[in-house]
C-alpha cells in the first residue's frame, strides 16, 4: 500500500505542487496528516503560537489520480481514521462572534485528551465517544489557490461529521490528476465547531480513490451508509442551505429518477441539515436512502 507523508506541511489546495504520490483508479493508500494546530499543542502547558506557525489545517498531498481530467469526478472512500499519537488536542481560542455575549477575556484553554477504549477523555468525568472524521478534503481548483480555511466547490475545510469512515466523498476534478488533499482529522466534533477547534488529532487515514470519467458534479457530495448529502458554503448560511438543497434535488433527479418538484416537496418533510464550521456557513443537506426508492 502506498503511503502519503504528512510533511512538509501544506496549507492550500494547489495545482502547482509536485505530487506526493501517483495512483491508479481503485488504489488504496494510507495518508498521514498532522493535526490542525500544526502539532503545537502536545501537553496542557503548550500554547498555539501563530507567530511561529500562522496557518491552520495542514493537509497531505497532492495525490495525483492517473487519467483524471477536468469534467470528471473522483470518489474517496474513507476506510479508517486512526490517531497517530493516542490523543487529541483542543483549546478555546477566541470566541469570535460570541464576544458580544461572552466577552473577550477568554482563557487559552489548551488541553490534551487521551484516546482509548473507543472514547476521547475530555476530562476525568466526561468521556466522548470516538467518532473520527476529516475536517479538510478537496481537489485543486483550476483558478486560484484557496487556503485550507474556507470551503468551496472543490471541497476544502468542510468540517462535516459525515466525512467519516464508511462514507464515500465525491469531488469534482478541475485539473489533470485531480490533485487530492486531505487532513484536519478530528477524534470527534459537535455540529458547528463552535470554538473553531475540534478534538484535533494527527492521524493515519486509509482511503480508496476511484475515478469517474465524464461524471461532472457541481460540488462535494457525501454518501454514508444511510444518507446522501450535498454541500454548500458561504454566508449568509440561509443561501448555503438553499443551494445545498437545490443540489440535492438535482442529484435525486439525475441519479434516482425523481421529478425535481416532488423531490422538493418530500425534502420539506424529511430533509435534514448538518452544519460545518458556523463561521464560514458550511452546511450539508441530506435525505435518508430509504426514501429514494419510494414511489415518486
Amino acid at each position: 500500500m502506498k503511503r502519503v507523508p504528512a510533511r512538509p506541511l501544506v496549507y492550500e489546495f494547489s495545482r502547482h505542487l509536485e505530487p506526493r504520490v501517483r495512483i491508479e483508479s481503485g488504489e488504496t493508500l494510507l495518508v498521514e496528516s498532522e493535526d490542525a494546530l500544526s502539532g503545537q499543542i502536545r501537553t496542557n502547558d503548550d500554547r498555539r503560537d501563530k507567530q511561529a506557525m500562522p496557518f491552520s489545517n495542514p493537509v497531505a498531498g497532492p495525490i495525483f489520480v492517473t487519467g483524471a481530467e477536468p469534467g470528471d469526478s473522483i470518489v474517496v472512500t474513507i476506510e479508517k481514521i486512526e490517531p497517530r499519537d493516542g490523543q487529541a488536542a483542543t483549546y478555546t481560542g477566541s470566541p469570535k462572534q460570541l464576544c458580544e455575549w461572552l466577552g473577550t477575556d477568554v482563557p487559552h484553554g489548551a488541553h490534551v485528551c487521551p484516546i482509548r477504549d473507543g472514547h476521547v477523555y475530555w476530562s476525568d468525568d466526561i468521556a466522548i465517544p470516538y467518532a473520527p472524521m476529516l475536517g479538510c478534503i478537496g481537489t485543486a481548483p483550476a483558478v486560484g489557490v484557496p487556503s485550507t480555511l474556507p470551503a468551496g466547490p472543490h471541497g476544502g475545510n468542510l468540517d462535516l461529521v459525515e466525512v467519516r469512515p464508511g462514507s464515500r466523498i465525491q469531488l469534482p476534478v478541475f485539473v489533470d490528476g485531480a490533485c487530492l488533499y486531505l487532513g484536519d482529522a478530528h477524534a470527534a466534533m459537535g455540529h458547528g465547531e463552535l470554538s473553531a477547534t475540534g478534538l484535533e488529532m494527527a492521524a493515519e487515514t486509509t482511503i480508496q480513490v476511484e475515478l469517474q470519467k465524464s461524471k461532472t458534479i457541481a460540488g462535494p457530495r457525501i454518501e454514508t451508509a444511510t444518507e446522501i448529502v450535498t454541500v454548500a458554503t458561504g454566508c449568509p448560511m440561509e443561501r448555503s442551505i438553499a443551494e445545498a438543497y437545490a443540489q440535492l434535488i438535482l442529484w435525486m433527479e439525475a441519479d434516482y429518477g425523481w421529478n425535481r418538484w416532488k423531490a422538493y416537496d418530500v425534502l420539506t418533510h424529511v430533509g435534514r441539515i448538518s452544519v460545518g464550521y458556523y463561521g464560514i456557513g458550511t452546511v450539508g443537506t441530506k435525505i435518508e436512502k430509504h426514501y429514494l426508492t419510494s414511489p415518486h
